[in-house]
């Protein structure tokens, strides 16, 4: 078995689900399961819709869900013609949206949106563009079965970012997906949503189909797990932001870890980790060109000082000061006991003798965990920065690299340093604006032409 996992530039319209189908015909013989995303931009306008109808804009909402409903009908209408089998599964997406409109009616009469309500709307994007592609793989010719991804996608009750029950999702799914597969039949389900076991909605975060994807790789051990996007795999970057980044035929698992998690957003950084548990390989292909080679990620990755270069703004950076740390044991698991109540999530982290700085990527929550930091000391709060990391499984090695990618930082003002407890990553914080063009210094520095970086 492997799973298949189409993101949602890969399902965004007929043509795109029809190449789709073309892709899952090729791989029968492998008892595909495959997660899909929602239609490129929905979850947007989902979210959009929620937060305009809270603040009373209902009209504009509703608006915006006969828009949704306009383009999944045409889609289908696209890929299913004039004919009973459309006209059914118009009926059924017709009702969903029937649902969503009635969720919009109730959130302009509450007047807020709770993370429970977002993740409700949210998860309609999903539960759509799956029934759209059971329709067209079956048009093709596929025995495509439709699985509600709450059925197998077990989580907690952290709305809007759940936490995935690994033993549950493993149960879900051999009882669900694996009868299916092995029978010769091709489960299709969505990514990103699960379901609390009270039967609540949640989702797993933005991005997070890739990681429904693996958690049901590793739930059923499968041969590979291929995530099928819009570009040719990874890269030595971002290719929005840098020219001439070069193809990564195959990366580590740690490195695309971390390149994951510091702006690589080909990959949810989630994606790796039940992968590397069970030791499945994941390949990162481009489903417009299906014939590319993509990227492998897997453990027998070549040794490289420098892999690629990723990165990132919007961050906030946070500085707590407190003599209190001098000598003082378990003053960092205080502060942190902070950022987990709050569910922040911490990305980069430097100490010295009476200070702590770290960064955050989401801010949502700062309100809320500072006064329990200004608990503990003194705080100051600097918005607008950006990460830029270099990553590389010998980045380490003898230091040379870190000093060349220092000295292209040269004229760069850095307000925060850190290196990877593994060696593989250089993090530097930077002003936000700075972030693309030091991006493409290091770039240059390490794969332009004359560069020593083998």
């Amino acid at each position: 078995m492997i799973v298949v996992k189409f993101g949602g530039t890969s399902v965004g319209d007929a043509e795109a689900i029809e190449r789709a189908a073309s892709i899952v015909l090729t791989k029968r013989e492998r008892h595909p399961i495959v997660v899909v995303s929602a239609m490129a931009g929905v979850t947007n306008a989902l979210l959009a819709i929620a937060e305009q109808s809270a603040r009373g804009q209902l009209i504009g909402a509703i608006r915006s869900v006969e828009g949704l409903r306009e383009r999944h009908m045409q889609e289908a209408e696209r890929l299913l013609g004039d004919t009973e089998e459309c006209a059914e599964l118009c009926g059924e997406m017709s009702a969903m949206i029937d649902e969503l409109a009635h969720l919009t009616e109730a959130l302009n009469t509450l007047g807020d949106v709770t993370p429970r309500s977002l993740d409700a709307i949210a998860s309609y994007g999903e539960q759509l563009s799956s029934q759209l592609v059971v329709a067209a793989f079956r048009r093709c010719g596929l025995p495509a079965e439709h699985v509600d991804a709450r059925d197998v996608m077990i989580t907690d009750d952290a709305f809007t970012r759940a936490e995935p029950n690994v033993d549950a999702i493993s149960e879900a799914s051999q009882r669900l997906l694996a009868p299916l597969a092995r029978d010769g039949r091709i489960p299709v389900l969505g990514g990103f949503i699960g379901s609390t076991t009270r039967h609540l909605t949640t989702t797993l975060g933005r991005g997070g189909s890739d990681y429904s994807a693996a958690l049901i790789g590793a739930a059923l051990q499968t041969e590979a797990i291929e995530i099928w996007t819009d570009v040719d795999g990874m890269l030595t970057a971002d290719p929005r932001v840098v020219d001439g980044a070069r193809l990564l035929e195959r990366v580590g698992f740690d490195e695309a870890s971390e390149l994951a998690s510091f702006g690589a957003k080909v990959l949810h950084p989630m994606a790796i980790y039940p992968a590397v548990r069970v030791g499945i390989p994941v390949y990162v292909l481009n489903s417009r060109r299906p014939e590319g080679k993509g990227t492998l990620i897997t453990f027998e990755a070549p040794r490289r000082p420098v892999t690629a270069i990723a990165g990132k703004s919007g961050v906030t950076l946070i500085r707590l000061r407190t003599p209190r740390m001098l000598l003082t044991e378990g003053f960092m698991r205080t502060t942190f006991d902070v950022f987990h109540r709050h569910r922040a999530s911490v990305d980069v982290v430097a100490t010295s003798e009476v200070s702590v700085s770290l960064t955050i990527d989401d801010a949502s929550r700062l309100d809320a965990l500072l006064p329990d930091l200004r608990e503990l000391g003194d705080v100051s709060i600097e918005r607008s920065r950006g990460i830029v990391a270099v990553v590389g499984a010998d980045l380490s090695a003898g230091g040379e690299h870190m000093a060349r990618a220092l000295r292209a930082l040269s004229d760069t003002p850095v307000h925060m340093l850190s290196l990877s407890a593994t060696g593989i990553n250089l993090t530097m914080v930077v002003d936000g604006e700075h972030v693309a063009p030091v991006m493409r210094r290091l770039h240059e520095e390490f794969f332009g032409d004359g560069a020593l970086s083998s």
